[in-house]
């Protein structure tokens, strides 16, 4: 099934009283949604996907004083057990699209939780039913459907807000803010790294397991091609491995990281792209990949910006734009991260660096009056000039004055929360967002160039921004998939 039948389909089942796609909705109607959500008073939420990040997002949301949760939803009814019991006047359902078409009335904004491949359709029609959004990043398993949602978010006039949640943080705002003021000069090249292994180099699992009674595991193949069941190589968190489901290292912490030289440098999607990793397998994704874009110039880069990516165990890779003072021309390698535990995996957490050596993760900004270390995450920035770190806390002030940013909190409990928040301050009408899908889209369509390039190791692809395709045709194959009916 093809992704605009799949949503036809989904509308229908929604409402029987808007039942027509967005693209012929009255611009009346669309108009009036977005006026009602500003008038609301308290928001009431449905949550799709409640375990693991969806737990968090759960939490976190619900932290707002003026959020109901309503409505839950999750395919293991183990994690919808222990949802219920913080939220015990929620409803409760297996389904997305059901709770969606019985709770339409009873819900203004719809989180989403889910494994990559249920981004876009559970947010689709979310989306058509005039329910602003939250969705996990990346935003979508496709870059068609990233475009897709973009639109449709436009086209309704809906708040909207991807799960990039250190976007809101201190550290990142002030590093966005001093490449903006010019503090190492026009960019030309960036450096960003995550040693995190969401890759899987083995073979594809043989003979099938019994479906555990708490999954539905139907609903979590979802709109992804029919699947046995093998324990623990999908699910519960697995599936960030494998091409079906998820998008790799890539996908993961590169949206966390790419997020803020991106958003400072004010970029689009990039010219070219090459990912230097092993041959594809069609299961899982290479578990190192070294991606390289090179992105159309703005005002704060050169003529063009060269952007090197580097994930997996080992990473980065050396090069002389990563060495730091003290570190005798040596970079370390941070460890490695292949047999890291789930949690670790999971974590955003990062260790503070000891001396001459890099952030576990972050970027590297390299510009014509020195360089700028971002490390991921709540640690300052620090510029570099000729091999000496340089005192930037006069620029730091100037900048905290100037946005009225006030001191960095160091604790992620107070600071996680600041991103949900302001989403649903964005419902009531009292914030915008700062990582809508007009925003995400582009970022994650970004991203998930890297992970295509990955199909076609070594070579260069070139993209046609406004055209929505390569010139090389074959990799045209996989901008989006087909949707199985389920």
């Amino acid at each position: 099934m093809k992704k605009r039948e799949f949503l036809k389909k989904s509308a229908l089942l929604a409402s029987t009283t808007a039942i027509m796609p967005s693209f012929v909705m009255a611009c009346k109607e669309e108009k009036q949604a977005a006026t009602e959500v500003k008038k609301l008073t308290r928001l009431r939420t449905a949550h799709i996907g409640v375990g693991n990040m969806g737990g968090e997002d759960l939490r976190d949301i619900s932290s707002h004083a003026d959020v109901d949760v309503t409505a839950l939803c999750d395919v293991d009814s183990n994690n919808l057990a222990a949802a219920k019991k913080l939220h015990p006047n929620a409803k409760t359902f297996t389904d997305y699209r059901i709770m969606l078409k019985e709770m339409a009335d009873d819900i203004d904004a719809v989180i989403v939780s889910t494994p990559d491949h249920t981004h876009a359709p559970a947010s689709m029609m979310a989306m058509e039913m005039n329910k602003s959004v939250y969705c996990q990043k990346p935003l979508t398993h496709y870059v068609s459907e990233a475009r897709s949602m973009k639109k449709l978010a436009a086209e309704k006039g809906l708040v909207t807000q991807m799960g990039i949640q250190v976007h809101s943080f201190y550290d990142y705002k002030l590093a966005t803010l001093l490449i903006q003021s010019g503090i190492i000069g026009k960019v030309h090249t960036v450096r960003a790294w995550s040693p995190k292994n969401w890759g899987y180099d083995g073979p594809v699992p043989e003979g099938k397991d019994p479906i555990p009674s708490t999954l539905d595991w139907n609903l979590w193949l979802g709109t992804s091609a029919e699947r046995n069941y093998k324990e623990d190589v999908y699910h519960p968190g697995n599936w960030r491995k494998l091409v079906d489901y998820g998008c790799g290292t890539l996908g993961d912490m590169g949206v966390h990281i790419f997020d803020t030289p991106y958003n400072a440098l004010a970029l689009d999607v990039p010219m070219t792209i090459k990912n230097e990793c092993r041959t594809p397998n069609g299961f899982g994704f290479p578990e190192n990949n070294n991606v390289t874009y090179e992105f159309p110039g703005t005002e704060y880069t050169t003529d063009t910006l060269k952007w090197v990516w580097y994930d997996g165990p080992g990473a980065p890779d050396m090069h002389e734009d990563l060495f730091l003072p003290g570190a005798n021309g040596k970079i370390s390698n941070n460890g490695d991260k292949k047999n890291a535990s789930m949690e670790d995996k999971m974590s955003l957490e990062t260790k503070t660096a000891e001396a001459g050596k890099l952030p576990d993760q972050g970027a590297m900004f390299i510009g014509e009056k020195g360089r700028l270390l971002l490390p991921h995450f709540m640690q300052l920035p620090q510029k570099i000039v000729d091999g000496k770190y340089v005192d930037i806390s006069t620029e730091i002030t100037a900048v905290e004055k100037a946005n009225n940013m006030g001191k960095p909190i160091r604790d992620y409990a107070s600071e996680g929360p600041k991103h949900y928040h302001q989403f649903v301050d964005a419902c009531l009408g009292k914030d915008e967002c700062t990582a809508p899908f007009s925003y995400a889209s582009r970022l994650t369509e970004t991203i998930l160039l890297g992970v295509i390039a990955g199909r076609f190791p070594n070579q260069t692809l070139h993209w046609d921004n406004e055209k929505a395709k390569f010139s090389e045709e074959e990799a045209n194959a996989f901008l989006e998939g087909d949707y199985r009916d389920f």
